[in-house]
């Protein structure tokens, strides 16, 4: 395993291991407990928006896990300008303080009441904490007689002129397009080729509510526990 880059909610790591169990684990991420909003009572709503636009805003903005399973959140804004997520007011705490919920003119009020309950990604994409992708690493292959002008067809501009060579600066940008394959076959050679490795490329990003590292671990524990469930009612 090797991590390839790791900033703020994202974290993108290379390992060898078996496709359709790291599949499952990426699927597990959406069983993960989490809290959002589920329910709203808009009392006051002078803006723009439709009620339900309003509840369809407050029910994607990520709420701190706080070892809680439900709770509630009030609004009570009476401004002209914009209202953001950091208005909300309650027992559960916003991530992000700049999320815009609608905008209000003179004299406009927006009210509500927000509750909170734990749900999983698995029935709503509103409790998901992140998301979890992958694709293979791919070695790129260049002859000798490949000619230079294939660096300026990459579109990720990972191939480069070195000591008069052609180099691949950084293998792990390439997502196999093969516009530098489809160049030299056209100039009637094969000199270059792509080849996908045993390597996988994964790339781990979070929504907030959770550490990137925190939500593959768990999405780990909720597979173990289902997997130890079915083990029981199969032993019976």
């Amino acid at each position: 395993m090797k991590i390839v880059e790791k900033k703020d909610n994202i974290l993108i790591f290379t390992v060898e291991a078996d496709e359709s169990i790291l599949n499952t684990i990426r699927r597990y991420v959406n069983h993960i407990p989490v809290l959002a909003v589920d329910e709203i009572e808009i009392s006051k709503n002078d803006s723009p928006l439709y009620d339900e636009t309003i509840a369809h805003r407050i029910g994607l903005i990520p709420l701190k896990n706080e070892n809680k399973t439900k709770g509630k959140l009030k609004l009570n804004v009476k401004k002209e300008g914009i209202v953001y997520s950091e208005e909300l007011k309650g027992d559960i705490k916003v991530i992000y303080d700049k999320i815009p919920i609608t905008l209000l003119g003179k004299n406009q009020e927006l009210e509500f009441v927000a509750n909170v309950k734990t749900g999983k990604g698995s029935d709503h994409s509103k409790f998901s904490p992140g998301l979890i992708f992958y694709r293979n690493v791919f070695e790129i292959k260049v002859d000798k007689n490949c000619p230079k002008e294939v660096i300026e067809n990459c579109p990720r501009n990972i191939l480069k002129l070195k000591d008069g060579k052609i180099i691949v600066e950084d293998n792990y940008q390439c997502d196999a397009c093969e516009s530098c394959v489809e160049y030299c076959k056209k100039n009637g050679k094969e000199s270059i080729e792509v080849v996908p490795t045993k390597e996988l490329l994964v790339t781990l990003e979070s929504f907030g509510q959770l550490s990137v590292e925190d939500m593959f671990k768990k999405s780990i524990e909720v597979l173990k526990k289902d997997l130890a469930e079915l083990a029981k009612k199969l032993s019976k």
